[in-house]
């Protein structure tokens, strides 16, 4: 499954790139950034860091959004 967003976050973030700041992945989703950081806490959407960046794999918003369609 490839996750591609409608509307106005279609238009304004690249979708070919393999992993997301924290800022374009609670776009994507059409969340907050707290929201975001407490399903990172949670372990409901891995992240990793290289250095001081926290990254979001396309692998893992994807997947994320897969065990929700699921939960349905």
């Amino acid at each position: 499954m490839s996750f591609v967003p409608a509307g106005d976050a279609a238009q304004t973030l690249p979708y070919d790139r393999l992993a997301y700041s924290p800022s374009e992945t609670a776009r994507m989703l059409g969340i907050g950034r707290t929201l975001l950081y407490e399903l990172i806490d949670r372990g409901e959407i891995k992240s990793l860091r290289i250095g001081a960046r926290r990254l979001i794999s396309r692998s893992a918003i994807e997947r994320f959004l897969t065990e929700r369609e699921a939960e349905r």
